[in-house]
């Protein structure tokens, strides 16, 4: 078993290491953190306008007038219909820090970048007719989840070009005594010429072929397959065991496996959140709230259901005061006290359930929904620190809030035998400790004068 462990710690420890400080996934993960708060903000006011709950709508008209919803929906919209302009500037600017360049040019021209291989033009037709007009304007479409790929994309090679072209040193050279400001200016122009001129020329070629347009070309044979194929059982499950295997060696999982599947997570719930706001049928079942909702509660293993179990049926001492410092951190999504002061890293004992808790959650949750049980996630950004019920009852009904205490309640059960194992190791280690301690010959309880 020691050779065995010790095997994939030398094979996982590099690759984590590889990925964890890749520039390029590493940007790709900051830049979205860039539009995140605004999603939350925006979520709640969605939230508001379709809260599940009966005579919601009734209630809130008498209170606000008939159009109350559609004004609440307003702050949704702003937000989550120019996400990928958002994400584009987030990545390229944290891109363009790890590099050491300006990052807020590089944010620019990323953005000029994007604007260049996007079409101006919305089809549109008047009501009551059958016309169809192509009118010149921005298209949100491109603006939201369906131009979130090529935004990533040309947010990361337009600032590989900018760095590339200032570490050549093609820039104008300012004499001294001009202020910081303008110097910066200057400097950036001959490498946002190359950028925009390269972009260009993309958009021209792209222009002369059948499909007109490059958001087009990326949507149709890279967006769609990869999310065809992130939204798939299989994926979900294979990614999670490569996450509790990190997470097993003291590698924090969650940023690693998550720096590759959480862009494509992220894109499936726009996806659901468009349709949730739009009143269609949403389409995806596995998407990022998904994954935070329904798959692990407490943190990577789902180890609120270990820590219920622990205040509850453990008796060694180590357990329970672990247990009660580690219950509330846990019930809000933080699980670090369990994962190294348990320990559940490299205690092959706990990896069982670790790995085995999420993956029963995920199968069960998938089939609830895909069977109609359950509602599938209406995309609502919530934080992921709000607590198991409530998120569920938030994004998925009062159905969602069941599945999750029922899966809760099934972790406790798989988790139950083995810490018991571990409990029970402990108490006795505890009471040789005691027992040592009073077999002890203590010379301050003598009294020499009676010698």
């Amino acid at each position: 078993m020691q050779k065995f462990l010790g095997w994939l710690e030398r094979v996982l420890t590099p690759m984590a290491k590889v990925i964890g400080e890749n520039k390029y996934l590493v940007a790709i993960r900051d830049g979205f953190l860039l539009s995140t708060p605004l999603l939350i903000v925006g979520s709640v006011f969605l939230l508001l306008a379709n809260f599940p709950l009966p005579n919601w709508d009734t209630w809130m008209s008498n209170i606000l007038g008939d159009n109350w919803a559609i004004m609440m929906s307003v702050p949704a919209s702003a937000s989550f219909d120019v996400m990928t302009i958002l994400a584009v500037v987030g990545i390229a600017y944290s891109l363009g820090r790890q590099f050491k360049v300006d990052a807020m040019q590089a944010g620019i021209i990323a953005l000029v970048s994007f604007f260049i291989l996007t079409p101006y033009t919305t089809l549109f037709t008047p009501e009551n007719s059958t016309a169809v007009y192509e009118v010149t304007s921005l298209p949100l479409k491109w603006m939201g989840s369906s131009g979130l790929f090529l935004g990533m994309i040309v947010a990361l090679i337009s600032t590989r070009l900018f760095v590339f072209i200032l570490n050549k040193g093609w820039t104008i050279k300012m004499p001294e005594g001009v202020p910081p400001t303008v110097v910066k200016s200057f400097e950036a122009l001959i490498p946002s010429f190359v950028v925009v001129f390269i972009m260009f020329i993309i958009n021209w070629l792209v222009s002369l072929t059948s499909f007109g347009n490059l958001q087009d070309v990326i949507f149709q044979f890279l967006q769609t397959p990869l999310l065809s194929l992130g939204n798939t059982l299989g994926a979900m499950i294979i990614a999670y065991i490569f996450l509790h295997f990190f997470w097993f060696f003291g590698i924090n999982g969650s940023s690693v496996v998550g720096a590759v599947f959480n862009p494509v997570l992220r894109a499936l719930s726009v996806e659901n959140l468009q349709a949730f706001k739009d009143g269609h049928e949403i389409p995806n079942i596995i998407t990022g709230q998904f994954q935070d909702m329904f798959a692990t509660f407490g943190g990577a293993g789902s180890t609120l259901s270990l820590i219920l179990v622990m205040v509850i049926f453990c008796k060694s001492q180590r357990i329970k005061k672990l247990s009660q410092l580690s219950l509330v951190p846990g019930i809000f999504g933080i699980n670090e006290p369990i994962i190294f002061g348990l320990p559940i890293v490299l205690n092959p004992l706990i990896l069982i359930p670790f790995a085995l808790v999420p993956t029963i959650n995920i199968i069960i949750s998938y089939f609830a929904m895909d069977w109609g049980l359950v509602p599938l996630t209406n995309g609502i950004q919530l934080p992921w620190t709000t607590p198991p019920i409530i998120s569920g009852f938030l994004v998925s009904g009062w159905q969602g809030a069941v599945l999750q205490a029922l899966l809760f309640v099934l972790g406790m059960f798989i988790y139950y035998p083995f810490i018991k194992v571990m409990d029970d190791q402990y108490l006795r280690e505890e009471r040789e400790a005691v027992e040592e301690e009073s077999e002890e010959i203590d010379f301050d309880d003598f009294d020499f004068d009676d010698i």
